[in-house]
């Protein structure tokens, strides 16, 4: 994503949290090691919010959050609201309002046994993809929070919040990420067309005396 800075973390590579022993010895084996040594050498990966990364992050209206329970069982919980539910507090947290659900709360279970989580949020109109990696807990006690991170206006009961604290993250290409539009970005585009074709139809009409 053009628009995100990256800057050079302290050793250990922030970019270390995903690339393992494990996983260098594969890239090495596969012939993309090289290329992502320079990557850590030249900055790797940035671990705090930048602010192109806060508008990204603010703009959207879904997010995946995986965790892991303590055996590293995985699970992934989507979540969404409007634009703007997930809020950026400061450099190195996110924030969002747990809203009722099916009462499951396997993420809120991992997250009681295993702090490490993952984010995954996706643009499909302008194919980004963003991944950061982190920690998360639940706050159910906090009135003052779970009140600034409910979103205005939006009809759904918060049962608690999520605060995810930033270790680092990468901002994919766009590569096999389909181009999708949300049902009320092409209303609203639909509806500009037809406002346009009628200022043409009364020009029109105007200028023929119809």
């Amino acid at each position: 994503m053009s628009g995100f800075e990256l800057h050079a973390p302290a050793a250990p590579f922030s970019s270390d949290v995903a690339f393992t022993p494990s996983v260098k010895a594969i890239q090495e084996r596969k012939g993309s090691r090289h290329g992502y040594a320079r990557m850590e050498t030249g900055g790797s990966w940035q671990t705090e919010i930048s602010a192109d990364l806060a508008g990204f992050i603010e703009s959207r209206t879904s997010v995946f959050l995986a965790t892991a329970n303590a055996a590293g069982q995985p699970y992934i919980q989507h979540r969404g609201g409007p634009a703007g539910f997930l809020k950026v507090i400061d450099r190195k947290t996110i924030g969002f309002a747990d809203f009722a659900g099916n009462r499951q709360y396997i993420t809120q279970g991992n997250l009681s046994e295993n702090p490490k989580a993952h984010l995954f949020l996706m643009d499909y109109a302008h194919r980004q993809r963003v991944k950061i990696w982190g920690e998360a807990k639940v706050v159910e006690d906090d009135a003052e929070l779970l009140a600034r991170l409910h979103p205005e206006g939006y009809r759904a009961r918060v049962e608690q919040a999520i605060l995810f604290t930033v270790s680092a993250w990468d901002a994919n290409c766009p590569q096999h990420i389909p181009q999708l539009f949300e049902a009320s970005a092409v209303q609203a585009a639909l509806a500009e067309r037809d406002r346009k074709i009628e200022e043409l139809e009364r020009e029109i009409a105007r200028l023929t005396g119809k």
